[in-house]
């Protein structure tokens, strides 16, 4: 039998960043628990609507506003049906909000940002404008007039959440892309004839992906809390989708009569989710930065 006398060599790639994901989730106590709790959220997301209990559509006028029992663990609200159940599905649309927002966001106003910081100029001035020009309206009421004027669809309070964002993403890029564009090695990919797109897309963006990580956990709690406070105003979601914006205006009528628990339980998973994305930027954070991968 023969034993191996070199050093067994350091994983790479996707297996050196699962790695790397690890030891940042397991030194980082706090990081791990946002990490369980987005496991929770995303298990809900993709399962909801096959592990609950009950239909979340299905009315039952004999069981209306029954207090939480074994039977409804989160209780009934004024139409029979069951709370525990039109939680959990809610999560999945609650969630796609967040994503595709932050995503359609991320590609805009992330890729515009790093532009104007790099190339400057006229690029930086109309972006700059751009931004200045959103930035001037309160972002909520603005959020208002989108999906008032476009409608109350599901799409459209995805785009109003990412033009609301947009400036954020922008500024912070921007920032960063200006910080780095006379960096060493800018100046080395350019000597080695990397076009400029090229070195934005493949040197600069990979440098603040750390900062855009953190951004964009924060951007998804917004997000969720957005589309929930559209849904509360009767601008969001239409009824009887399950959301949890439109339970808590759903319940917040009954809070006085002692019904307390039709607009706490969907209150309390908006706190969680919100929560859970506020402390997950520094992880994720932690998990992309090419300098902590040691």
């Amino acid at each position: 039998m023969t034993l191996a006398t070199a050093d067994t060599p350091a994983p790479r790639g996707l297996a050196a960043t699962l790695a790397h994901a690890r030891y940042v989730i397991s030194d980082n106590p706090v990081t791990g628990i946002a990490f369980g709790m987005f496991l929770v959220l995303v298990v809900c997301a993709l399962l909801g609507p096959f592990i609950v209990p009950y239909d979340p559509l299905a009315s039952d006028t004999a069981a209306a506003l029954q207090a939480p029992s074994a039977a409804h663990w989160f209780g009934t609200d004024n139409l029979g049906r069951d709370i525990f159940s039109r939680v959990i599905v809610a999560t999945r649309l609650d969630m796609a909000i967040a994503v595709f927002s932050v995503a359609l966001v991320f590609a805009a106003g992330g890729i515009a940002g790093i532009a104007s910081g790099f190339f400057g100029g006229w690029t930086d001035r109309i972006i700059g404008r751009i931004s200045d020009t959103i930035m001037a309206f309160p972002l909520f009421v603005l959020a208002m007039g989108i999906v008032a004027a476009l409608g109350n669809t599901v799409t459209n309070i995805v785009i109003a959440t990412a033009i609301i964002n947009f400036p954020l993403y922008v500024r912070v890029a921007r920032s960063e892309a200006a910080i780095r564009r006379q960096a060493g090695f800018v100046q080395a990919a350019r000597l080695t004839g990397n076009s400029e797109w090229r070195i934005l897309l493949t040197t600069i963006l990979p440098n603040i992906m750390p900062i855009m990580m953190v951004q964009m956990s924060l951007t998804m709690g917004y997000a969720i809390l957005n589309a929930a406070g559209l849904s509360f105003i009767g601008l969001g979601v239409r009824p009887p989708t399950p959301e949890w914006g439109i339970m808590v205006a759903e319940g917040a009528a009954y809070i006085v009569s002692g019904e307390w628990w039709i607009a706490l339980f969907p209150g309390l998973a908006l706190m969680f989710a919100v929560f859970c994305f506020n402390l997950l930027g520094d992880g994720l954070r932690d998990i992309v930065d090419p300098q902590r991968r040691t």
